[in-house]
């Protein structure tokens, strides 16, 4: 029964991190695009630019509520299904949620109560600071939480007393060796996220012929900063792998599939690995290429999974297949941004049907590159929930039925489902409202005598 209850366990935080986590990316991404139309409409004076951000508010204040009720959820089964880790993580990992809440939360609502409720009553400047307080609030948001999850992936700052984790170092533990690489890597992903969600609506309006103007703009700010960041996202994630490779190598093995301790390392292209067999079959790699990419040079030895004992070896199939399928997404945008631009410079962007479908339908795959991301990180932890100090099946509540947990999880997946057709109901609504007219337009305004379209 103990085993019934680590697994339901298990399997409802991945159902509540992984639905709260469709969200703040969201909003994140699209909190600094709004930032962006305000203050280009600040500098231009040119009323499309608060129309573009009006609309996108509204869609942002929903997401925004979605993101809240998930995460509150999200956070009390510390408490009931992770009682051990609790108390050994508890003096360490309450300091960056109590700041979460504090220091960033409070910002990032305060200041979106002023955009959604203050246009009118208060200055342009202020209105557009908001939008970037906002922006930045979301954003130290992001930071906190990525600070506490990134000391159980390599925590530092500690000293171990009775058995429990107490803070010996704020400085160390809040900016661990993970945190950076980690906080860089996961922010972008929002940026790419809320640019192509932006992106692929603003196609929706023009497949179907709607709100030209307000559409065509909104698709050009947001290719721009989709190309952007995902070409950043190389970079970042080379800084993140050197640091896995440092710090958590039977992870970086995990992500491989490189079985034996070698140098120039191959980096797996594609590959089928054998856990029981100790290989990994069918392999497409650049040869050496691992090594250069975590130590500049082919000499760099990295380690491979044979040298863990089979009991600290993360699970095998998906860590490799969730951190490759992220790769493989990564590519994609970029190449679609890229397309993108090089349609944009040849002024075929909006004529471009196959164009806005592809934009339209690449809509929720930064969501799903954002949740395999955390797979691989959280599955390539495995079997450590503190990595090096506290194993996951000695942090769970033993005093808790597993048929308890099997209930909760069942009324959360019925909830959240609920919820989800909820957000995806209100979101086709807005999209068939579409945005207000621009200030100032008069009678004549190209969608005043436009019949609703179907979202």
């Amino acid at each position: 029964m103990l085993a019934d209850t680590l697994l339901f366990s298990r399997l409802q935080f991945a159902l509540t991190v992984g639905f709260h986590f469709l969200f703040p990316p969201i909003t994140i991404g699209m909190a600094w695009l709004i930032a962006l139309m305000l203050w280009r409409a600040l500098r231009t004076g040119d009323p499309v630019y608060r129309q573009m951000a009006r609309f996108w508010l509204r869609v942002f204040a929903l997401t925004f509520g979605m993101g809240v009720a998930t995460g509150i959820a999200m956070e009390f089964q510390f408490g009931t299904n992770w009682a051990r880790y609790s108390r050994f993580v508890g003096d360490i990992f309450g300091a960056p949620l109590a700041a979460e809440a504090i220091l960033a939360f409070f910002l990032e609502s305060t200041f979106l109560g002023v955009l959604l409720f203050g246009e009118r009553r208060v200055a342009p400047r202020t209105y557009a600071l908001s939008a970037l307080l906002v922006a930045v609030g979301s954003t130290l948001s992001g930071l906190w939480i990525i600070i506490a999850n990134s000391w159980q992936q390599t925590p530092a700052g500690y000293r171990l007393v009775a058995g429990r984790a107490e803070l010996a170092d704020a400085w160390a533990a809040f900016l661990n060796p993970s945190t950076v690489p980690r906080f860089l890597h996961t922010i972008d992903g929002a940026l790419i996220t809320g640019a192509f969600f932006v992106m692929g609506l603003s196609a929706w309006f023009l497949l179907h012929g709607r709100h030209q103007e307000f559409a065509r703009r909104s698709l050009r700010m947001a290719l721009l900063v989709g190309l952007l960041a995902a070409a950043a996202q190389w970079p970042l994630g080379h800084l993140h792998a050197v640091q896995v490779s440092q710090t958590q190598p039977a992870k970086l093995a995990a992500f491989e599939g490189l079985w034996d301790t070698r140098p120039a390392a191959p980096f797996l292209l594609f590959g089928i690995p054998d856990a029981a067999a100790e290989r990994t079959g069918h392999a497409v790699a650049l040869p050496g290429m691992l090594s250069i990419v975590v130590g500049g040079s082919t000499d760099t030895v990295v380690r491979g999974l044979k040298d863990f004992p089979r009991k600290d070896r993360p699970p095998l199939l998906p860590t490799f297949a969730s951190f490759h399928l992220m790769v493989a997404l990564g590519g994609y945008f970029t190449a679609l941004a890229g397309l993108g631009l090089l349609l944009l410079l040849r002024r075929r962007l909006f004529d471009s049907r196959w164009f806005l479908y592809a934009a339209l339908w690449s809509l929720p795959l930064p969501l799903l590159a954002n949740e395999l991301g955390w797979m691989a990180a959280e599955i390539g932890r495995q079997p450590w929930i503190v990595y090096g100090l506290l194993r996951t099946d000695e942090a769970f509540s033993e005093a808790v039925p597993a048929g308890q947990v099997l209930a909760s999880l069942v009324v959360f997946g019925a909830t959240y489902a609920l919820l989800f057709a909820v957000w995806l109901t209100l979101l086709r609504r807005k999209l068939r409202q579409g945005p207000e007219p621009p200030d100032g337009a008069g009678e004549g305004y190209e969608e005043a005598a436009r019949p609703e379209v179907g979202a």
